[in-house]
């Protein structure tokens, strides 16, 4: 196994000379015989090791037996010791978490501060090649992405360095055997043997399966693992790349949007990964009963022949198609904003909840119009003005239309995306005329008259 091992931290560039590494030791078979490697080339490869031992406190005396098991072990090894205890129990009633997330979490955080407090470059773990089977097996089972199938990494990044992961390439019956021709005694886990844990039923009844066919699965398994993740790491950079160069995002008001025909153009693998980057990028933490079923209705949404259609995700994330946009906002955010209504200051500046602004003066001398700035004839409309959003049976009139028309055809004229219609900002008088559907029509008042003092009008938000 050492050769096996050594030849697999040279390939995978694990391991450098001269440098300190915590390794997590439970007392069990994995982390003993990991840690009795790396003593045994401590000296060729000057290493500063430094074992974290944690009790969950789990199985009470049993767990405090396997701490004081490890540190006796150090000692007797010659290797610094760190022990602690983690409150699971505390832990998971705290945060609404299952046991083995809650043990996770703790246990990590004490790996963490202690990577601090050493200044160390690795936290070796024990993790081997039947491992990498069940977890690869049970993310074909609880999950539809090939990033689940990936499997546990050899290293990845953590704290001040690196977590490194050294007997991936070795089985349990591999440790077993180092452990017994070293003569190390390991301390064994009773809820091992229990197969309410998912992680334990596949051990005890899916693996020996599979290792009837292949004894050496875990090899197999291990090469897939690698090549997965290869695959995913360059997926994932351009996937990274293409959500910069397609989707809108708008920091303040946590939304993205997408245009359908151009995200369109590249292929389903990226389109997949991009649809992720957006969730995670919109969340501060993933809701657990997001799934692929959520996948497949983005995808039907984005293939749909309908001009405005919607789904609901969890927590009130709204994905919309709008024409050829499709829009990702949560709907509490807009409740708190709209509708509004308020009195237009005249003169002066009247602040929008949008963020944007609407001035307002009197003149004598008006500038040449845009769709920026309105003007009317003070005697022209019945002050004060006002800005709100849409009413039901809202109309308008405007130079050279017969009758008036409704706001909702304008709209819909013009593919105004459904969840914008609800906050445009419109202008009218005090008996309610509507005098401007800011950024789309500008309304004729219906007294006619000539004005020599006039009110000029000006939006700004920063689009216009």
């Amino acid at each position: 196994m050492r050769q096996s091992v050594i030849s697999f931290i040279q390939k995978h560039k694990l391991l450098s000379p001269h440098k300190t590494i915590l390794v997590g030791v439970s007392g069990g078979p994995d982390s003993m015989a990991l840690l009795h490697f790396l003593c045994s080339i401590q000296n060729d490869w000057g290493l500063k090791i430094v074992a974290v031992a944690i009790d969950h406190q789990l199985r009470g005396d049993e767990s405090r037996g396997d701490i004081d098991y490890v540190k006796l072990m150090c000692e007797k090894w010659n290797i610094d010791f760190y022990g602690t205890s983690v409150d699971v129990p505390s832990y998971k009633i705290d945060r609404q978490v299952g046991t083995e997330l809650a043990a996770r979490e703790l246990r990590y955080g004490v790996f963490a501060e202690q990577m601090k407090k050493y200044n160390a470059d690795y936290l070796a773990l024990g993790h081997h090649g039947d491992d990498q089977v069940e977890t690869m097996l049970m993310g074909i089972t609880r999950y539809a992405n090939s990033r689940a199938l990936g499997g546990i990494p050899v290293k990845r990044n953590f704290s001040t360095g690196k977590i490194i992961r050294p007997l991936l390439c070795v089985s349990r019956m591999e440790i077993e055997r180092y452990c017994s021709r070293n003569h190390i005694i390991p301390r064994r886990d009773s809820s091992n043997e229990e197969t309410d844990f998912t992680r334990n039923y596949f051990r005890k009844y899916i693996v020996p399966l599979l290792k009837e066919q292949n004894r050496n699965i875990h090899t197999t398994v291990q090469h897939l693992s690698e090549s997965l993740q290869d695959d995913e790491q360059f997926l994932m950079k351009e996937a990274h790349n293409l959500f910069k160069k397609v989707i809108l995002t708008d920091e303040k008001n946590n939304r993205a949007s997408l245009e359908i025909s151009e995200f369109e153009t590249y292929c389903r693998a990226l389109q997949r990964r991009v649809y992720h980057l957006i969730l995670n990028y919109l969340y501060d933490e993933l809701p657990n009963h997001l799934s692929y079923m959520h996948e497949e209705q983005f995808f039907a949404l984005l293939k749909s022949n309908k001009a405005n259609a919607r789904i609901d995700f969890p927590h009130g994330l709204i994905v919309e198609k709008s024409y050829q946009r499709l829009n990702f906002y949560f709907s509490n955010h807009d409740q708190k904003l709209y509708p509004f209504h308020k009195t237009i200051t005249l003169p002066g500046k009247t602040d929008l909840p949008n963020g944007s602004k609407l001035m307002a003066i009197h003149t004598e001398d008006p500038e040449a119009q845009s769709e920026r700035n309105y003007l009317c004839g003070v005697d022209q409309v019945d002050l004060p003005l006002h800005i709100r959003t849409r009413r039901a049976g809202d109309r308008m009139r405007w130079a050279g239309l017969n009758g008036s028309k409704k706001v909702k055809d304008i709209f819909i004229d013009a593919k105004i995306p459904v969840n914008e219609r609800d906050k445009w900002p419109i202008v009218t008088d005090n008996n309610g005329e509507i005098l401007w559907l800011i950024g789309l029509k500008k309304g004729t008042p219906a007294r006619k008259t000539k004005s020599t003092s006039f009110i000029q009008l000006y939006y700004d938000n920063g689009n216009l």
